[in-house]
C-alpha cells in the first residue's frame, strides 16, 4: 500500500465512524536479515511512522500485531525460525525496536497472531509458509514431521511471548499500555448426542483455544493435551512458568466458523497423521443428521454460528478470568474466481447478516459478565489471503483490481457507517469501543 493508498483507505475508516484500526508490522520490513545484526531498514520504520500519524491525526488508535506469520526468510535460513530457540532473542529484539520507535503512540500490542493457525498450517499439514510436513504427505517441504513440530514451534511461540510481554511490562508498559496473544480458536458442538462426543468436543476445545490460554494463565498445557501428546509436548521450566502467568493485561480472539466433532477411540488402527487429528476427534461440517452447524456465507468453509463466539466468551470469562478482551477478526469472504461482478460483490447481504448477527452476541456476551472492549471486521479491504490468494474477498470495501485499485464501499461498510455515526446512549465507558464501533482489521504490511 503506498501512501496515497494509505491516506485514501485510512479516510474510509474515517467516514465509516470508526475510531480503532488494526495492522501488522511486517518483521523483514524492519530487520531485513531478521537480526539488529543485520541492520535495521529506516525507511521501514518512516513507513509504519507515517501510518501511525495519519491514524492518530484522524482520532484512529492503532492496533498494532507484531507477529502474523511473516518469519523473516533469512531466519529460516539460518537455523530453522521458530523450530529453535534461538528466535525467542532475535523476535524480542524486532519488538524491543517496535516499542522504541512506536510505543509512544501505540499502546496496545498483539505478541502473536493466530499462534494455533500458524503451528497448525505451517508445520503440520504444511499448507502455509514454511509449508513444512511429515514425508508422504502433499506439501513444499514434505522433510518436517507434523506430530512434533507443531508443538516445538508453539512452545518457542509462547516463550518468545513471555519475554516480550515481560520486557514491555517492565520498560515501555507506563500506565496505560496493553499488551497480549491474539488467539483464534473455533467452536465445537458433539458430532451426536453422546458422552464421547460431548468428550471430544472438550478436547477440541483444549487443542484450540486452551493451547495457547491455558499456560498464560496457569502455566502449563491442557491436562488432555499433555495426556495425549506425552514427550511429543515439551515441558515449560519454573522460570519460564513465572514468566508466561499473567503475561498479558488484554487478549484478541479471532473467530469465524464451529464445526461438530466426532470421538474417535485410541487404538493400533488408528494414528494420527498431521497434529490436527491428535485430540482424537474428527471435526466434522454436519452432525449426525446431516444438519450443517448454520446457514451459508459465501465462503465454503465459514458457516455463520454467532452462538460458537459467545460460547468461547464465556469459557475465558469462567476458566480464564475473564480478561480484557477484543474480538480481534470476524468476518467472512466471498468466493471470488475471476467471475464474481462488482455488482454481486458490493451487495454483500450475507456478510452484512453474518456481522449484525455476531456483534450483536458479542453485546449478549457482556451482558452476561464477559469484558469484552471491542469488536475488529476482517477486513477492511479485499486482500490477498494467504494460500487462498486473490480467490476470497474478505473486505467490507471492494477493491477493483482492473481499475487502478479502486476502493467502494459494499453494503457492509454503508451499515458501518450508518451504524457508528448514529448516536446512542453509551451504557458503560469501559465498553464505549464496542457499542460506538466495529473496526476493520488489516494486515497492513502487504
Amino acid at each position: 500500500m503506498n501512501i496515497c493508498g494509505r491516506q485514501e483507505d485510512v479516510k474510509l475508516l474515517k467516514q465509516m465512524g470508526m475510531d480503532a484500526y488494526r495492522f501488522s508490522i511486517s518483521w523483514s520490513r524492519i530487520l531485513p536479515k531478521g537480526t539488529l545484526e543485520g541492520g535495521i531498514n529506516y525507511n521501514g520504520l518512516q513507513y509504519y511512522r507515517n501510518l501511525i500519524n495519519t491514524l492518530k491525526e484522524n482520532g484512529i488508535e492503532p492496533y498494532v500485531t507484531i507477529f502474523h506469520w511473516d518469519t523473516p526468510q533469512a531466519l529460516e535460513d539460518k537455523y530453522g525460525s521458530f523450530r529453535d530457540p534461538r528466535i525467542i532473542k532475535d523476535y524480542t529484539d524486532f519488538a524491543r525496536v517496535c516499542f522504541e520507535h512506536f510505543g509512544d503512540k501505540v499502546k496496545h500490542w498483539f505478541t502473536f497472531n493466530e499462534p494455533q493457525n500458524f503451528c497448525s498450517y505451517a508445520y503440520g499439514s504444511g499448507q502455509h509458509a514454511p509449508g513444512r510436513c511429515s514425508p508422504g504427505h502433499k506439501c513444499a517441504i514434505p522433510r518436517g514431521d507434523s506430530l512434533i513440530e507443531p508443538y516445538r514451534v508453539g512452545h518457542n511461540i509462547l516463550l518468545a511471548h513471555a519475554e516480550v510481554a515481560d520486557l514491555y511490562k517492565k520498560y515501555y508498559k507506563g500506565e496505560d499500555g496493553h499488551i497480549g496473544l491474539a488467539i483464534d480458536s473455533m467452536f465445537y458442538k458433539p458430532y451426536a448426542n453422546t458422552f464421547l462426543d460431548e468428550q471430544a468436543k472438550e478436547r477440541s476445545i483444549d487443542f484450540c483455544l486452551g493451547w495457547f490460554m491455558e499456560p498464560i494463565y496457569r502455566g502449563e498445557y491442557p491436562f488432555s493435551m499433555r495426556s495425549l501428546l506425552g514427550h511429543r509436548l515439551p515441558y515449560f521450566k519454573d522460570d519460564e512458568k513465572e514468566k508466561l502467568v499473567g503475561s498479558y493485561n488484554m487478549m484478541g480472539l479471532n473467530y469465524y466458523t464451529s464445526l461438530f466433532c466426532e470421538h474417535v477411540d485410541i487404538s493400533p488402527e488408528f494414528s494420527p497423521e498431521v497434529n490436527t487429528e491428535d485430540p482424537y476427534a474428527t471435526p466434522k461440517f454436519v452432525d449426525h443428521e446431516g444438519n450443517h452447524i448454520g446457514p451459508e456465507t459465501g465462503y465454503q468453509w465459514i458457516r455463520s454460528y454467532p452462538q460458537g463466539l459467545k460460547d468461547l466468551l464465556m469459557i475465558i470469562k469462567n476458566k480464564y478470568g475473564n480478561p480484557p478482551i477484543y474480538i480481534t477478526e470476524n468476518g467472512t469472504a466471498d468466493f471470488d474466481d475471476g467471475h464474481l461482478s462488482k455488482k454481486e460483490a458490493l451487495d454483500d447481504g450475507l456478510r452484512l447478516d453474518y456481522l449484525q448477527r455476531h456483534i450483536a452476541v458479542v453485546k449478549e456476551s457482556i451482558d452476561s459478565g464477559a469484558d469484552v472492549r471491542g469488536h475488529f471486521t476482517w477486513s477492511l479491504l479485499d486482500n490477498f489471503e494467504w494460500a487462498k490468494g486473490y480467490t476470497c474477498r474478505f473486505g467490507i470495501v471492494y477493491v477493483d483490481r482492473d481499475n487502478g485499485f479502486k476502493r467502494t464501499m459494499k453494503k457492509s461498510a454503508k451499515w458501518f457507517c450508518d451504524f457508528n455515526n448514529t448516536p446512542r446512549k453509551v451504557i458503560n465507558d469501559k465498553h464505549r469501543d464496542l457499542i460506538l464501533l466495529n473496526n476493520p482489521a488489516l494486515v497492513s504490511s502487504n
